[in-house]
């Protein structure tokens, strides 16, 4: 009879979680469909978008100017040459020119130019580099955007990138990186925690939910393995930092005394958890360039 009691108790406390995480799970998705005006248009997404297209426009008009270009007919044999692949004879000037507009290059950082952990999420080598990154973007940006909300979005796009590049500058000293993939693997990793928080509320317990989200990590790592010149341990610190930031900060609803449906996850409410947040990745910052500098 105890064992009965006890199985049913179980019972009922798995029947309330599953009945909780529907709940939060509904009112996550009906966010956006409630909202009105401007605050529908997923504004933080486009504007990342824009703003990295516009800088790639910049770094490879550049790089076929100091290639020899005299003309918008010449910068744009340039671009189409190298497009798909870099070719040999820009590899260094391609290089030189993304040096010079911030890329991550480990030298210059250890100088004192610390904006380079920012800059490089927002440049690209070519526009094959350029379009995977813009397209993935585009669709998981705005999907997330319009779940987590704009502000939300935009601290965890950018905090991934920052702590993507910091693991890129500890452990790949030697290499020059740009890319938004950091970035966007931390996206990633925010969604995937949100749906491990709500797994209860999704067909069997959400693991094809969960699988799916392996198989393209794992795909897209798998990628950087066998193709040169990716960063993976950009993407790696991307995703670890994207967890976090998505277990700390993605939407999860609980019902109040007069059960009105609040998000506890909203920047707003985790305000000190977001200032640590900030504040650990400036640690996370110095100590890498502590540790760097040790090594030279």
């Amino acid at each position: 009879m105890r064992v009965s009691l006890h199985n049913l108790s179980f019972t009922e406390e798995a029947t309330l979680r599953t009945q909780r995480a529907k709940m939060s799970y509904q009112a996550a998705f009906a966010r956006h469909h409630i909202q009105q005006g401007l605050t529908r248009i997923s504004w933080v997404t486009w504007s990342m978008i824009a703003i990295t297209t516009s800088l790639w426009v910049l770094t490879a008009s550049q790089a076929a100017l100091a290639a020899g270009a005299h003309s918008i007919r010449d910068i744009l044999i340039f671009i189409t040459r190298s497009a798909v692949t870099i070719q040999p004879q820009d590899d260094q000037t391609i290089s030189k020119v993304l040096i010079t507009d911030g890329g991550k290059y480990n030298t210059l950082i250890i100088q004192g130019q610390y904006w380079r952990f920012i800059t490089p999420v927002f440049l690209h080598a070519n526009a094959l580099h350029l379009g995977l990154n813009m397209l993935n973007l585009l669709f998981l940006g705005i999907y997330l955007e319009r779940l987590a909300g704009h502000t939300r979005l935009l601290f965890i796009y950018l905090v991934s990138g920052v702590i993507s590049i910091i693991a890129s500058f500890y452990f790949a000293p030697q290499e020059l990186s740009v890319g938004a993939s950091g970035a966007l693997f931390g996206l990633v990793g925010a969604y995937s925690m949100f749906i491990l928080t709500h797994r209860r509320a999704m067909n069997w317990k959400g693991i094809p939910a969960i699988i799916e989200l392996i198989v393209i990590v794992g795909f897209n790592l798998g990628l950087g393995l066998v193709i040169p010149n990716v960063d993976n341990y950009a993407h790696v610190g991307g995703l670890i930092s994207g967890c976090l930031l998505g277990w700390w900060f993605m939407p999860y609803y609980k019902a109040s005394a007069d059960n009105t449906l609040t998000d506890t996850h909203r920047l707003s409410a985790r305000w000190p958890l977001a200032l640590l947040t900030i504040l650990g990745t400036l640690l996370l910052a110095i100590t890498a360039l502590y540790l760097n500098g040790t090594k030279s």
